[in-house]
């Protein structure tokens, strides 16, 4: 950031009196810009015991499977950015079951909040930024070509909870970027 979206004048990178990290602060008019996480939503989408998932049509991880999931937008809930992501995705209407998990990352400052979801009338193909879509069993997911550590861990998660028909939210913070055993 270059310049205060208040005023046009020059920031500089320095620590506000009375808080403790770096922020940026125009020389003029002294306004603070505060830069926050992003929330990503997504949904862990089920359909007679398999799980929904799309292959990226875009970086990053391009050609790897993953959860339908995406940036929150201005004025949704999560919920609504969960169903929204799916259909974008996978042009599937999923009914939302309840929330599944929540991630911090704070190497990349993003958090993760999963839910369960169950897709509507069994349809779905490939949005805009999916090559394919597919149900898969827990058997047959493409465990060495899952695009991010979070959808990894999310779907290990859920699969040993759905062994015991027990499903409780859960947090976690995944702190780099490495892969996961």
């Amino acid at each position: 950031m270059k310049y205060c979206n208040q005023c046009g004048s020059t920031v500089n990178l320095r620590i506000p009196k009375g808080d403790n990290r770096p922020r940026h602060i125009c020389d003029k008019c002294g306004f603070i810009h505060y830069q926050n996480p992003k929330l990503i939503a997504g949904c862990i989408t089920e359909w007679q015991d398999q799980i929904l998932l799309c292959r990226r049509a875009i970086e990053p991880r391009y050609g790897l499977w993953t959860l339908p999931a995406g940036f929150m937008e201005n004025e949704e809930t999560l919920e609504e950015a969960a169903i929204r992501e799916t259909y974008e995705e996978a042009c599937a209407e999923v009914k939302i079951i309840g929330l599944y998990s929540v991630f911090s990352l704070p190497h990349v400052s993003q958090v993760y909040v999963i839910f369960r979801g169950n897709l509507i009338n069994g349809s779905f193909s490939a949005g805009s930024e999916s090559l394919e879509t597919k149900l898969f069993k827990e058997e047959d997911i493409p465990w060495n070509q899952i695009a991010f550590p979070v959808i990894e861990k999310t779907l290990k998660r859920y699969f040993l909870d759905r062994s015991s028909n027990k499903y409780f939210p859960f947090t976690e913070t995944i702190s780099s970027r490495r892969r996961l055993n």
